[in-house]
C-alpha cells in the first residue's frame, strides 16, 4: 500500500525528519542495512536511546531495517543489538556509556533514523527516548513511547497505546480502542473504529468520525469533534468546544469549558436529557425543549424529545448553543 500523503499542517517540520530515514544519508553519513527474521504474526521490539522510527507493513515476512544517520559516528556512539527468538524481534540501541535511554539526556544531533519494513500482522512495542514516530499499515497491537517527537499512525488494525512527552499526535484509518496522550502537542484523529481515550496538556483536540465512546481532554486548547458515534466526554481548561453527535447516536455526554464557548449539535429525532449552564453567558437551543422547572438566561433543564440519555453542558466563560445536525 502507497504511503499515506495525508499530514497535518503543523507536521511539515516533522516530514523533514522522517523522509532522512528512508534514503542514504549524505556523504558524510552512515548506512546501515539489517536483514533479519520476523514471521507474520510476529512481534517487533524496539528500544532505543534515541532516533526517529518509520514503521510500514507488508506483504512479505522478515524485516528489512535502513539505519542512517547524518554523522559517520554511529557505530562509535551506539551499541546495536538484535535477538530473534521464536516469533519475537528485539532491538536494543544503547548510546555508548549510558544505562538507558531514562539516563541519557544528550543531543539527539547524532542520533540514528530507523527506517523498518515489517509483515503487516505484527504486534509492536517501540521506545525511543528522542524522536519521531510513524506507523503505517499494521495489524495488530501497537505500543508506541517516544520522550521528544510526534507520533503518526495510519491504516492500523489493533488496539493503539501511544505516548510523547513532546510532540503532536494523529491517527488516520485505526480500527480498534486508543490511548493517546501528549505533554506539549495537538491530536488529530479521524475515522477511529472504536473507543478512544485523548489527552494532552498543551495543545488542540480534532476528532472526525469515531464510532465509539470519546474521553478527551486538554489543559491549554480547543476541542473539535464531528461524526462522534458514542457516549462523548470532553474538556478543556483554556478554549472553546465544538461537538457534533453522529445521526442516530443518542448516547448523550458530559462537555466542559473553563474558558470559552460550547457548540453541540444534537440529532432533533432522538431524545436526550439536557442540563446545560454557564457562568459568563447565555445557553440558547434551537432544538424544541420541555423545560423542567425555572429557567434563567444563562442555565437550562428540561428534555428532548421523549428524554433519552443526559447531556451535560458546562462553561463557566461563554455561551452554550444547542443545535440541529
Amino acid at each position: 500500500m502507497a504511503r499515506q500523503s495525508w499530514r497535518m499542517g503543523w507536521a511539515a517540520a516533522a516530514t523533514v525528519a522522517f523522509c532522512a530515514a528512508g534514503v542514504a544519508a549524505r556523504a558524510e553519513g552512515v548506512r546501515i542495512v539489517e536483514d533479519r527474521k520476523l514471521e507474520p504474526g510476529g512481534t517487533l521490539i524496539l528500544d532505543a536511546d534515541a532516533g526517529s522510527v518509520s514503521l510500514k507493513g507488508g506483504s512479505g515476512a522478515g524485516a528489512h531495517i535502513v539505519i542512517t544517520a547524518d554523522y559517520d559516528d554511529l557505530n562509535e556512539k551506539f551499541d546495536f543489538k538484535y535477538e530473534e527468538t521464536a516469533g519475537t524481534l528485539r532491538i536494543t540501541v544503547r548510546k555508548k556509556g549510558s544505562d538507558g535511554w531514562f539516563h541519557w539526556s544528550g543531543s539527539s544531533t547524532h542520533a540514528p533514523n530507523f527506517d523498518i519494513e515489517i509483515p503487516s500482522r505484527t504486534v509492536l512495542d517501540i521506545k525511543t527516548g528522542g524522536g519521531h514516530i510513524e506507523v503505517d499499515d499494521i495489524k495488530g497491537n501497537t505500543k508506541l513511547r517516544t520522550s521528544g517527537g510526534h507520533i503518526q499512525v495510519s491504516d492500523l488494525d489493533g488496539v493503539l497505546n501511544a505516548e510523547t512527552s513532546g510532540g503532536h499526535i494523529a491517527l488516520k484509518n485505526v480500527v480498534g480502542d486508543s490511548s493517546v496522550e501528549t505533554s506539549g502537542g495537538h491530536i488529530e484523529a479521524t475515522a477511529v473504529k472504536g473507543k478512544l481515550h485523548a489527552e494532552t496538556s498543551g495543545g488542540h483536540i480534532s476528532m472526525k468520525d469515531v464510532s465509539g465512546d470519546i474521553d478527551c481532554s486538554t489543559s491549554g486548547g480547543h476541542i473539535s469533534i464531528s461524526g462522534a458515534g458514542g457516549r462523548v466526554k470532553a474538556e478543556t481548561s483554556g478554549g472553546h468546544v465544538e461537538v457534533a453527535f453522529a445521526r442516530g447516536n443518542g448516547k448523550g455526554g458530559e462537555i466542559d469549558s473553563s474558558g470559552g464557548g460550547v457548540t453541540v449539535s444534537v440529532d432533533p429525532s432522538l431524545g436526550f436529557e439536557v442540563d446545560a449552564e454557564t457562568g459568563g453567558g447565555t445557553v440558547n437551543s434551537d432544538v424544541p425543549i420541555t423545560i423542567e422547572g425555572r429557567q434563567s438566561r444563562s442555565s437550562l433543564r428540561g428534555t428532548i424529545g421523549k428524554g433519552g440519555e443526559a447531556l451535560h453542558i458546562r462553561t463557566s466563560a461563554g455561551s452554550i448553543n444547542i443545535e440541529k445536525l
